[in-house]
């Protein structure tokens, strides 16, 4: 069916000048060779840098091994407590490769420790380990990483190991497809993701061990997400910060240095809150607006959108915020609900519009005989 555009409101119009063009992007930005900022509130692009190019992840590729557990806990398939036995062969191959847990053979190791593992060490055993133990072999898993990645849009990205090891290019990402990865991270599983990122160091067997994270502690309001690094692919970070309610995500990727590396991500996160303003529109989960519901017991459906949702504009700028709803209308039922059926455009001042989803708010069933009546009856007076 054809799209329905729908304008919801002119929200703000805010006499005095308009200011031009966006902020100058940090220097330490310079050399970089692929970087992304993103708004998460507003969809809004602030930095883009190469943001489609194809780049070697890394350890960063242990954001999406991260996910799909985390996907998986969340339909009940997987609890944090149950225990895994690291093979022999497992253990021999990834003891002390890289960065490891040194994980024995005949080792009794929970979820919950090996999540910790890949999310702080970033251990390339414990990676292994949860991918085997729990998908029979790291192909399977593999496979689920990449059904994970279809259906979050991750159109320009593929994972062929659950650790980021160097498997001669087979696995790749974009900027772009990595921020979605991080976005889908933060939204749907927020306290998960609370839990495993974010820390700075980790105890094991006596071992302490610390993050490579560069903004964590750092950064006010950082709290992930994700280092990469070999030879060939550089030095990579997948970021994220949030103050008082508005979170950036970010991606360096291509440095030539680790403190290049973190010059770049903590000049771009502060940046990103520095010169950027943010004006509040919504609340998550709040309604946004209403869809029209085909063969369903309700007529409409609420609109809602899975985090806090602003527009954002260049610090001093001022000018007209307009919101337009677009879906393929009317929905026909039945309609569950969470399930992503429309998309809000935002215009913020002169920049280009920005997009986020917007979700069912509540479940619609199939028409009974009444409900068709009355919606029958009361189609008459719409």
């Amino acid at each position: 069916m054809r799209p329905i555009p729908a304008v919801l409101s002119l929200l703000a119009l805010i006499a005095g000048p308009v200011t031009a063009g966006t902020p100058a992007p940090p220097v330490e930005m310079a050399n970089v060779p692929v970087g992304l900022l993103i708004d998460v509130n507003s969809g809004r692009t602030l930095y883009a840098r190469a943001p489609d190019r194809r780049f070697l992840p890394a350890s960063t590729t242990k954001v999406m091994t991260a996910y799909v557990a985390f996907e998986e806990i969340a339909k009940g398939r997987l609890a944090m407590t149950q225990p895994f036995t690291v093979k022999d062969e497992t253990a021999r191959l990834w003891n002390g490769r890289g960065t490891s847990l040194y994980l024995t053979g005949g080792t009794v190791i929970d979820a919950d420790t090996l999540l910790h593992g890949i999310a702080t060490v970033s251990a390339n055993d414990a990676s292994v380990v949860l991918a085997e133990s729990y998908a029979a072999d790291a192909a399977r898993w593999c496979a689920l990483m990449n059904t994970q990645a279809q259906q979050l849009g991750m159109t320009n990205s593929h994972f062929a190991t659950p650790n980021g090891w160097p498997d001669q290019g087979a696995t790749y990402v974009t900027a772009r497809d990595l921020v979605t990865l991080g976005e889908a991270l933060v939204t749907r599983h927020p306290q998960l993701y609370r839990r495993y990122f974010g820390q700075k160091r980790m105890t094991w067997n006596g071992v302490t061990q610390e993050s490579h994270d560069p903004t964590v502690g750092v950064v006010r309001g950082a709290d992930g997400i994700k280092t990469g690094h070999t030879s060939e692919a550089g030095y990579n970070f997948l970021g994220s910060a949030e103050r008082d309610g508005r979170r950036l995500m970010m991606v360096v990727a291509g440095a030539h240095s680790e403190a290049e590396r973190a010059a770049a991500s903590r000049a771009l996160l502060e940046w990103g809150f520095a010169e950027w303003q943010a004006r509040p529109l919504f609340a998550s989960n709040k309604t946004v607006a209403q869809a029209r519901v085909q063969g369903g017991d309700a007529r409409q459906v609420a609109l809602v959108a899975d985090r806090v949702v602003a527009a954002v504009l260049p610090k001093g700028e001022t000018g007209p915020i307009t919101l337009k709803v677009t879906y393929d209308g009317p929905l026909v039922a039945p309609i569950a609900k969470g399930a992503k059926v429309a998309e809000l455009e935002i215009h913020a001042g002169e920049g280009p519009p920005s997009r986020l989803p917007l979700f069912a708010g509540a479940a619609v069933g199939k028409a009974g005989p009444i409900d068709r009546l009355i919606n029958g009856v009361a189609g008459l007076f719409s």
